[in-house]
């Protein structure tokens, strides 16, 4: 069992190092108001890594919070998938637990997982869509009033 916590510890050190990896390289462009993001972009990002495509977007404690809950499920997941695959009846310490109990736990994160994923995905996409909505929301408008008088003196 100690071997196999190892196997796994290193399996995340693997996907913390890809996912600082992706971070570096998004984050080394700069940010240019003239070019808005890409819709395809983000999702091919959140495809790739989970949290991936909402650091393309430049929402950090977003990526942080998908990479985290992922990352947490999969954990989740991984032990349970151990539990159901190495369990025995007769040591209650280590299973307090029923086989059939620990092979639900093991299915219903991994339901969790796929939906993490999913939502990071779709998020990720929504925010490059709606990239530009706060600066437009916050233009200022001319009042009423006085684009028709612009308009009433532009005519002779």
């Amino acid at each position: 069992m100690h071997s196999d916590r190892l196997n796994v510890r290193y399996r995340w050190l693997f996907l913390v190092l890809v996912g600082l990896a992706s971070l570096h390289l998004l984050l080394a462009q700069a940010p240019d108001s003239l070019n808005p993001k890409s819709p395809r972009k983000a999702a091919f990002w959140a495809l790739v890594f989970p949290g991936a495509g909402q650091l393309y977007n430049g929402k950090i404690a977003k990526a942080i919070f998908i990479l985290g809950m992922e990352s947490l499920a999969l954990s989740a997941w991984q032990r349970n998938a151990w539990k159901v695959n190495h369990y025995d009846e007769n040591n209650t310490q280590d299973f307090p637990l029923s086989a059939h109990r620990y092979l639900e736990k093991r299915n219903k994160y991994a339901w969790w997982s796929g939906f993490i994923y999913i939502y990071g995905l779709l998020d990720a996409v929504v925010d490059a869509h709606l990239q530009s909505f706060d600066a437009v929301m916050n233009e200022e408008l001319a009042p009423p009033r006085q684009a028709k008088n612009q308009e009433k003196s532009k005519k002779p």
